[in-house]
This record gives structure tokens, sequence and C-alpha cells, in this order.
């Protein structure tokens, strides 16, 4: 047996008085302990041979000396062989997907609650769903008279898990109803656990929609507007600017109902409260007519962009621009209503749909033949473009010429691509954004539609140049949007000047595999990423992130410069004196809100 063998065995012959130890932390401590006992044994080994020889003892205590150092060599060669049949090491063992170890099932009280991309979860024994207003009422007051936390949290679809709370969570999905509908008013009460595709759907025989939309539509309505979302169109504000009266049930005054003409400026602080001023438990929502719309999908540089940005943004109701890193391809997505009077245009497109992705069914299989990887069961032609990408991204998805491969393959598609599309809004206006991710998005002003800044595409410019310099594997795309300004103080886009307009660019990096030491490798290298994009613009172009994809730092001091960040640009002393008075104990709050928010009186 080696020395390293035999630090593995005597290491699991100390940990054998503790039978619940996981494998994971056995290894740890093996590896951790092999120099000191490779080091003990060969001296304590010389030790003995030196005693032997330079003094001789009687023959019954030399006896009993050769027993027990017999009895030794047997107790360590038996654990040696229990290590190695019990924890066998093979040699492809760092190959292997990293697995939880489990003696024993988790409790059945307690409840897994994790994002959509993964990146954030929680154990709680305390998740809550109300069925209706009363239940809810008397679930937070409950809440609030034991101190106990209940986070107020949606579909879970926040990059940064933002309304995850290990202490507890009340969630209102079995609250989502359309309780009103005003046709004349064109405007809609429902219940704030109504998910966006539920509403839009329950719309439609009403011949109404809502104003705009983010790229899916599976959020729940309370959670979409308290985090800020939005949709693109520089005339267009972000989706809380939709919201025109909020029912709260909060922990220390009850339920209130609150709009412009009632306490305006909690309603206006509440809209985009971060759900840490009360549970929003009822919304109303100024809706428009439900119109089709033409989406136009061209490929365009970045020279031709200057040129016709200020056209693009003033004559379009919504437009978007998906730069493609490494390339000079800036996809440019455009929808507006279908004309009265021309219809829709009459396009016939160049290419085929099987033809415009051929180019990247290729790339994956000369790249599984590169890689010596297979396939998987399900056949390539049926894969979609973004399963197709995402799949080429987890053969080496941080080999920096491999994804510049397949950003190019990707701007190929959509040159291919080109073209129009007809469909009512809620159709035209969603994306797909693809698999799990790790994405960061940030928001700053822009100028106004009179008067363009042109820091928007100076942004993008100093990003992809930043991209190249330091050799990051950025995938496509980097995605930039629009809208006009919110009235809602905490939102990224508030501003006093209704004709300020705002752009939102995010960057993003694919998490194509459950292989946890790939999405480890990927999530380092992502927030590296980050950290240059922050440290090089954040400050010179006045961005900040979106709510749901800010990420709390772990360093002290970078928190700490955070905070202070967060104070020049949003009223964080009003928000919260107003969590003190509606929300003393802080039950709606998690850690996320305490650090960007930080107070004293903490629970």
């Amino acid at each position: 047996m080696n020395s390293t063998s035999a630090s593995l065995t005597l290491s699991t012959y100390n940990s054998s008085l503790s039978a619940d130890m996981l494998r994971t932390s056995l290894l740890k401590r093996t590896l951790a302990l092999t120099p000191h006992h490779s080091h003990s044994h060969s001296h304590s080994h010389s030790h003995l041979l030196r005693r032997f020889s330079a003094s001789p003892e009687p023959a019954s205590s030399a006896d009993a000396e050769t027993r027990k150092y017999a009895g030794y060599a047997a107790l360590l060669l038996f654990c040696g062989a229990a290590t190695y049949y019990t924890f066998p090491l093979p040699d492809n063992a760092k190959h292997k997907k990293a697995q939880i170890f489990q003696y024993a099932p988790l409790p059945e009280d307690l409840h897994t609650v994790s994002n959509w991309s993964g990146t954030h979860e929680v154990q709680t024994r305390n998740f809550l769903q109300p069925e209706n207003v009363d239940q809810l009422e008397r679930v937070v007051r409950e809440a609030h008279e034991k101190r106990t936390r209940i986070r107020p949290v949606g579909s879970g679809l926040s990059p940064n898990g933002i309304g995850l709370s290990r202490a507890g969570m009340v969630n209102l999905a079995l609250m989502d109803g359309i309780l009103e509908v005003d046709k004349q008013r064109k405007t809609v009460r429902v219940q704030a656990g109504i998910r966006v595709q539920q509403l839009v759907d329950g719309l439609k025989d009403h011949g109404l929609t809502l104003q705009n939309f983010a790229s899916i539509r599976e959020q729940q309505i309370g959670g979409i507007i308290q985090v800020g979302a939005h949709g693109t169109g520089a005339r267009l504000p972000p989706i809380d600017e939709q919201v025109i009266a909020m029912k709260l049930v909060t922990p220390a005054k009850g339920t209130i109902e609150i709009s412009k003409d009632k306490d305006p400026e909690l309603f206006y602080l509440a809209r985009c409260g971060l759900g840490g001023l009360g549970v929003v438990a009822e919304v109303t929502l100024q809706c428009v007519e439900r119109q089709e719309l033409v989406e136009h999908t061209f490929v365009s540089t970045m020279n031709e962009i200057k040129r016709n940005h200020k056209k693009l943004l003033s004559e379009n109701k919504h437009v978007k621009y998906l730069y493609i890193p490494y390339t000079d391809s800036v996809v440019v997505v455009r929808c507006n209503p279908v004309s009265k009077w021309k219809g829709p245009p009459k396009f016939k497109p160049q290419y085929t749909k099987d033809e415009a992705i051929q180019h990247l069914r290729d790339l994956y299989r000369e790249s599984l033949q590169k890689y010596g990887a297979e396939g998987g069961e399900q056949n390539i032609d049926e894969l979609s473009f973004t399963e197709l990408r995402d799949k080429l991204i987890s053969l080496d998805p941080l080999n920096k010429k491999h994804v510049i491969s397949i950003n190019q393959a990707e701007a190929e598609f959509w040159r291919k691509s080109e073209g129009y599309r007809v469909g009512w809004s809620d159709e035209i206006l969603g994306f797909d954004c693809g698999g799990q991710q790790w994405v960061s998005e940030t928001c700053f002003p822009a100028g106004k539609l009179a008067n363009l800044s042109m820091k928007d595409l100076e942004y993008i410019e100093e990003l992809k140049q930043l991209i190249e310099k330091e050799e990051i594997p950025a995938p496509a795309p980097i995605e930039q949007r629009w809208t006009a300004s919110s009235r809602s103080p905490l939102s990224p886009a508030s501003s006093p000047s209704e004709d300020d307009i705002f752009s939102w660019v995010g960057i993003i990096m694919y998490l194509p595999t459950m292989d946890a030491r790939q999405r480890k490798d990927i999530t380092e290298e992502f927030f590296h990423y980050r950290h240059l994009t922050q440290a090089k613009l954040w400050d010179r172009y006045s961005a900040f992130e979106h709510w749901a994809k800010i990420e709390v730092p772990k360093d002290k001091e970078e928190l700490a410069a955070l905070q202070a960040r967060l104070r020049k640009r949003f009223p964080v002393d009003s928000y919260n004196k107003a969590r003190k008075e509606l929300d003393p104990n802080r039950i709606l709050s998690n850690n996320m809100l305490e650090k960007l928010f930080a107070q004293s009186d903490v629970i």
C-alpha cells in the first residue's frame, strides 16, 4: 500500500466513528490529511527500526511489540480494502458528474424551490399557497405576530432568485382569477397570482390585451410588476406603468388599496416594491385594444445601425437589436401594427426553415466527431435553433474558438431567416431565450427621442471591444432594448421626465448541462465577464442592473460599494421608511433585500 492509500485508510478509520458523515466530506478530509499522515507513518516506521537494532529487549517484550505492530498492519490492510471497495475512485472519476449523496430521504414537509435556471435554490418547510384574500390576510397576520418570514415568490423566473427564502415563502398561484373587465375604460382587475399568458387569453374575448410584454409569458402579474420588468419600444414604459391601482396585504396595516388618487406616494413606490412593502393581492391594469403586429427581422451591421438608429427607434412601435459577439452582425427585430389599408406585407422568404438552420446542424455533426461525443437519442434534424445552440455550446462552453464558430453559424442562421411574420401582439412579442442561463441586464439613460445621446450604441461598441480584448467566450446574443421612463421611484428607468428613454442591455452565458463541475466553471467565467462590464462601463454610463438580475456580492467591500451606488440612484431611505411602517418585523424580506437595503433593526 502506498503512502496515499495509507493516509486514505487512516482517515477512513477515524471517520468511521461518525456513521452519518457524507462521502464527499470524507474524501475532502482524506485529501487534506494525506501529506501529514504519510510523513507520520514513515517517521514511526524508521523510529521503530532504530529501537529494535539499537537496544535489544527481552523476548517476551519483543514478541509483544511484534504482535502489536502486526495487529496495526492487519488493521491497516483491512481498512484499506474496505475503503477501496466502499469508495472506489476510478481513473475517469474527474469526468463524472458531481452528485449529492444522501443517507436518508428528505422529510415530506421540506419543499425545494429553485428559480428557472437552477442557479438559486432553497429548501423550506414553510411554503404557503392561500386560495383567497381572507386566507392571505390570515397568513400574513399570523406571520407578523410570530415574527416568521413569508417572502412573496412568484413563478421563480427571476435569474437571481429574488423571491426565495429558506425561512418561508408565500405564493399566490391559487389566486389567479380575472375579477373584473371594464371594456369601455380598457381596464382589468386581476388576482396577482395570474400568469401573463392566462391573463392575455382571458382578455381575448373582450378585444383587449396588455400594452407590452417581456420575452416570456409565465410570470405572475404580481411578480412581473414588482421587479420592474419591461418589453421594448422607445415610447412604451416598463410594465409597472400599466398598473393603475393595487391591493396590498401588509403585516402592520392590514389590507390597503392604493392608486394615484389614494396615497399616490406609496402607490408609485409600491408598484415596483420588490415584494418588501406588502403582498400584492390584486392589480388593476390599463390595457389596450388587441391588435395584430407585423414583425420584420433582418441582419444589419454596426455602421448601418449608427446611420439609421434614430429612425429605427422613432418609427417602430417595438424594436430590439441582437448583437453577435466576434462578428459585425446585428439582428434587428421591429414590430408594428398591421396597416388597415395595406394589410400584411407580401413576402416570400428566400430560404426555408430547414435551409436556414442547416448550417447549425452541420456544425453540430462536425463538432460531435471532433470531440468524440455522442449526439444522444434525439434526431438532430428535430432540434430547434436554441436547442442546437445549447448542445453545441455544451461540447466546449469556455473554448473561445468553439464559441466563435457557433456565433458565426448563428449569424448565418439569422441571415437566412430574414423576413416577415404576422400575428397577435402576445404571439409576436415573445422570444425564445434558450435554455438555462446566467444573465446580467443593465439599464441606463439614452437621451430623448428628439435628441438621442447615442450613448446606447457607444456602450455596445465598448462592450464588444472589451469582449475581444479579454478573449471572453461570449455567446450570442447581446440583447439591446429600449423603454420610455417610469414614475415608479425604484424602477431602473425611473425619471421625472416623460420624454427620457432608457436602453436595456443584457449579456448572457448558457448553462447547457447538468454536470456540476462544468456549471461551476461557466458560472465563474460569467461572473468574470460581468465584473469586467461593471468595472469598465457601469459608472461611466450610469447603468444599473435589473432588480431580477442583480447579484449580491459576497465580499464586504464590494457589497458596501453596491449599497452606496444604489443610494445614489434610488430613494433607499424612503423605501426603508415605508418598510418599517408596513412591515416592521421584516417578515416579507429575505437575505437579498436585507443586504441591498441594509438597516440595523432586522430580524
